[in-house]
Order: C-alpha cells, then sequence, then structure tokens
C-alpha cells in the first residue's frame, strides 16, 4: 500500500488554494497534487503491512499536543518547477512538528530524506506539473492574488492511494489542552 501523511489546511486558506489550484488547471492546464491543500509531513510511502501501531502512536500523540498557528501571505516557487504558497511556521508549531517526526522516524518503514524531515522547506502547493515552459506567466498571474491567512497545525491525516487518487484514510485532530 501507499500512504502519505499531510496537515490538510482547512477553513479559508484551503477553498482559496484548492480553488486557485482549479482555476491554474483550467487556464494553464498546469496540475498539482490529487490531495487537498496540505503541507507534507511524510512524503509517499509504501508498507504492505499493518499500519495500526501508526494509527495508535498519532492518535496518542494528536491527543498530546496542542495546535498551534501558522502564517501563509506570500508565493514562493522551487527553481521554475515548483509555485507554492509559503508557510511560516511558529516556533510552537515547528516544535510540535519535529517531535512528530521524531514519532515517525521510529517506525522502520518510514524514512525521511532533506526535503520531508525536520528541515523541510514548509509550502502548501498551488501547481507542480507541467510548469518550466510557462512559468513565467504563472508566476505573474498568481502574483496578482494576494493572500493573508493564519492558520492552524491542527491535524495529521494519513491518505491512501486507492483507484488513482488519494483517498483520506485517517485523521487526527489536534486539539487545544485545557490548562
Amino acid at each position: 500500500m501507499r500512504y502519505v501523511i499531510v496537515c490538510v489546511i482547512k477553513g479559508e486558506a484551503g477553498r482559496f488554494n484548492n480553488e486557485m489550484r482549479k482555476d491554474i488547471f483550467k487556464k494553464f492546464n498546469a496540475k498539482s497534487s490529487k490531495l487537498p491543500a496540505h503541507f507534507t509531513i511524510k512524503s509517499p510511502f509504501e508498507y504492505e503491512g499493518s499500519i495500526r501501531d501508526l494509527e495508535s502512536a498519532l492518535y496518542k500523540f494528536s491527543k498530546e499536543e496542542e495546535k498551534y498557528s501558522f502564517i501563509m501571505n506570500k508565493y514562493n516557487h522551487f527553481d521554475d518547477r515548483v509555485i507554492y504558497m509559503d508557510v511560516n511556521m511558529s516556533k510552537e508549531a515547528k516544535e510540535v512538528h519535529d517531535r512528530l517526526i521524531d514519532l515517525l522516524s521510529s517506525f522502520e518503514y518510514i524514512k525521511f530524506n532533506k526535503k520531508d524531515g525536520k528541515n523541510k522547506i514548509f509550502h502548501v502547493t498551488l501547481t507542480s506539473k507541467k510548469v518550466p515552459p510557462i512559468f513565467g506567466k504563472l508566476w505573474d498571474y498568481v502574483n496578482q492574488y494576494t493572500f493573508d491567512f493564519t492558520c492552524h497545525f491542527d491535524n495529521i491525516s494519513i491518505f491512501k492511494w486507492e483507484d488513482s487518487t488519494w483517498k483520506l484514510y485517517r485523521e487526527f485532530k489536534i486539539e487545544r489542552k485545557i490548562k
């Protein structure tokens, strides 16, 4: 089985990203992920065994942690290949993320590289396929639409690859602790 672990971006920011991606595809035929608006926690990985232990660990983690904010207010890009919305993690949200990476690293079938470990570039992709030939046009186009969102790292979502698309398998909500 193929899985990916992400934080789904919800609310106004998620809607903005999802609509921008549809618009970019309609106007430029440049595609993005089949996942909803998200930042990646663990890029796709294969595992044929049971992931019940992983699910139990993520459930426990989600109940012990607090949700923290991050800001999205500017575009950025990886060379001329990918255009994305920058994610500016708060110190606290980054610390939760890093503890989550430590937890996920304890599973033998989950391996991180520099692009998806603790020091990743946090981003929410707008377009990542067929970009180079039209990068300039795409970059100019998206920059017409300003945004400023305060979001929360408030979920850990596992998606499973089925029927040629990503389907939500489990969502673990991170809710603020009562102090």
